[in-house]
C-alpha cells in the first residue's frame, strides 16, 4: 500500500525542508550566494533567493520521492509562477534591489527513499515574470 504524503503533513514539511537544503548546497557548489530561505510576504513565498554574479535569482524548489520528474516540473504552473512573480517584486522592493536583474530558476529534487543523495535537475531562467 502506498503512503499518501498529503495525509502526513509533518513528513511533507520534513521532506520539503530536506530538499530545500539539498538545493541550497547544490547552488552553492555552482557559485551562487544564498541570500534568503523561505521568504514569505502577503503575495506568496520564495523558497530560495540567491545571487548568481550580479543577478538576483528566485528559486522555486520542488521535491519528489518518485523517479519521474515530469509531473513535478508541471506543478510550477502559470498560477504558481504568478505568485512567485508577486513575491519576487515584493522582495526586490523590500530590499531596495529594483535596479537589479532578476530571473526565476526551478530546481527539481528527486529523492527516492532508497537512495542517499538526491538527483537534482536545474532549470535556469525557467519562466518570465507573470503579472
Amino acid at each position: 500500500m502506498a503512503i499518501s504524503l498529503s495525509r502526513w503533513p509533518w513528513f511533507r514539511r520534513w521532506f520539503g525542508t530536506r530538499s530545500e537544503r539539498a538545493a541550497a548546497r547544490f547552488l552553492k557548489r555552482l557559485g551562487y550566494r544564498i541570500l534568503t530561505h523561505n521568504y514569505a510576504c502577503p503575495g506568496g513565498e520564495l523558497d530560495l533567493v540567491a545571487l548568481d554574479g550580479l543577478e538576483v535569482v528566485f528559486v522555486e524548489v520542488r521535491s519528489t520521492s518518485n523517479r519521474d520528474i515530469e509531473r513535478t516540473v508541471a506543478s510550477v504552473n502559470r498560477e504558481k509562477q504568478r505568485r512567485i512573480s508577486l513575491a519576487a517584486r515584493h522582495y526586490l522592493a523590500a530590499h531596495r534591489l529594483e535596479d537589479r536583474i532578476g530571473r526565476f530558476d526551478v530546481l527539481i529534487v528527486c529523492w527516492p527513499k532508497e537512495v542517499q543523495s538526491p538527483r537534482i535537475e536545474h532549470f535556469p531562467n525557467a519562466f518570465s515574470v507573470i503579472g
